[in-house]
């Protein structure tokens, strides 16, 4: 789905489906996953393409612009029940500046105009999960991988 401006800057660019844009993706994720992929399995760069290429042909990739410079990947995807939100990475300069905090905020308030439900999933030793949990999040589910968070309309 389209994902609405954040006034003042912050805007949300669809990427189509060109190698370009797939290029930009992956290397947004390859600069702030990177690090917790290799923790945990090394960086196999012909696995990590063929995958990331699946996702790109799957999901709704949009490009996050700040003050019309590109600073990460979002895509938030409306299923029957709830608002699913995936592929969120800010390159590593744009992080730990309250940006996330701003955009995760902006994309629950989207969930909650809808009276929806907003999940994610995240690797279960990547840090961002005390984020989440700061605005909300709670754990439903778990794969041997990743934590599996809801945030709920309104917050409990």
């Amino acid at each position: 789905m389209d994902i609405p401006e954040l006034p003042p800057d912050i805007s949300f660019e669809r990427l189509p489906h060109t190698p370009e844009a797939s290029d930009f993706a992956f290397e947004v994720k390859r600069a702030a996953m990177g690090p917790h992929i290799i923790a945990r399995w090394g960086w196999d760069e012909a696995f990590q393409r063929n995958f990331h290429e699946q996702r790109f042909r799957d999901t709704p990739f949009c490009r996050i612009m700040l003050k019309g410079q590109a600073v990460g990947t979002i895509a938030l995807t409306a299923l029957a029940d709830h608002l699913r939100l995936d592929e969120f990475y800010l390159l590593p300069a744009f992080q730990g500046r309250g940006l996330g905090t701003r955009i995760l905020k902006h994309c629950a308030a989207i969930a909650d105009a809808r009276g929806w439900p907003l999940r994610l999933r995240y690797l279960k030793w990547n840090p961002v999960g005390s984020l989440y949990r700061r605005h909300g999040f709670r754990g439903i589910d778990e794969t041997e991988i990743h934590f599996i968070m809801e945030r709920v309309n309104p917050p409990v």
